[in-house]
């Protein structure tokens, strides 16, 4: 008779041949900076997520610091009358994601900061590209996300991260980039992003909630699976150093096969729908949250992320440090 249960006896066993581990440097933690002076204002969508003002993003970098985790992902958030139907905003050099950023690299040189680049936050109708009656256009769009990533590497940033989900933005932003000297700066292209359900939260978060119809036009229809290997695939050979699955626990299909086929790193998003379930039934004693939390992040590092972009991060990073 094979005993497979005689390795599973008691934890110092169950620890000697476990197959997958989480690490601390495996994640990420996304940020909301928002324009304005002496502000945290809580995500009421999200428990324990918080949009700062520049002047208090130290709090919350102080705690990221402490955690040891690898970096953060900004999302920038500029005042309502600044908004505009060319997000100007989110290529100007005094815009509060570029003042963030260099405010971060100033005073916290050794966390990777990864800039968001898209134009949802910045557009005063909400969609990721410019819109012409009614219609979200493609080519019209990728200068302006060129102009954003540009701008951002100037300000200090470590890495970009498209997620429009325009065509060809990658190969844009990277010859921008190439063009400007930041020659050495990753793209982490958000390539299998799908229209999802489970964005409803980080809407509430980056005030980026669409005023008209939906973004099924440019996101992936959360039906296909082989559309978004060759989503993947498009982005690789347009120049992406890293690639992404978004969200995470309803795609770990998606993350398992793009693992399996391409040989770089894959980053997957947890995303706030999926974080703000576990928080919501934590609280009324439903679950456990450190185990859930364990679970679900275990198995998309089982899936193969390499990178994991989690609102978990902090909490993870301090169960791990336990």
């Amino acid at each position: 008779m094979k005993r497979l249960r005689r390795l599973r006896q008691n934890e110092v066993m169950r620890d000697l041949v476990r197959e997958t581990r989480l690490c601390v440097k495996d994640f990420i933690y996304p940020i909301f900076v928002i324009d304005g002076e002496n502000l945290k204002i809580p995500v009421k969508s999200m428990p324990n997520v918080y949009q700062y003002s520049i002047d208090r993003l130290s709090e919350i970098l102080d705690e990221v610091r402490e955690s040891k985790i690898s970096g953060v992902m900004l999302f920038g958030i500029p005042k309502a009358e600044d908004k505009d139907e060319i997000a100007s905003m989110a290529y100007n050099e005094d815009g509060i994601t570029q003042r963030a950023v260099r405010y971060i690299k100033k005073n916290y040189p050794e966390l990777i900061c990864i800039t968001d680049i898209c134009l949802c936050e910045y557009t005063s109708h909400g969609h990721c590209g410019v819109v012409k009656d009614g219609e979200i256009l493609n080519d019209e769009t990728l200068p302006l996300l060129c102009k954003m990533a540009v701008s951002l590497v100037k300000a200090g940033a470590d890495m970009v991260a498209p997620s429009d989900m325009m065509d060809g933005r990658v190969a844009s932003i990277r010859e921008a980039l190439d063009l400007e000297g930041y020659k050495n700066t990753p793209i982490m292209a958000y390539s299998a992003k799908f229209a999802s359900a489970y964005y409803g939260p980080f809407r509430d978060a980056a005030h980026s909630s669409p005023c008209f119809g939906d973004r099924r036009s440019y996101q992936m229809d959360f039906t296909n699976g082989q559309e978004a290997l060759r989503e993947i695939e498009a982005d690789i050979e347009e120049g992406a150093d890293i690639v992404m699955v978004k969200p995470a626990l309803a795609y770990l299909d998606i993350l398992k096969e793009a693992c399996q086929e391409f040989n770089m790193p894959v980053a997957v998003y947890n995303v706030s729908g999926e974080y703000s379930m576990v928080k919501a039934a934590a609280r009324e004693g439903w679950i456990d949250e450190k185990r859930i939390v364990t679970e679900n992040l275990i198995a998309m590092k089982r899936a193969g992320a390499s990178i994991i972009i989690t609102y978990h991060a902090l909490d993870m990073a301090k169960w791990l440090n336990e």
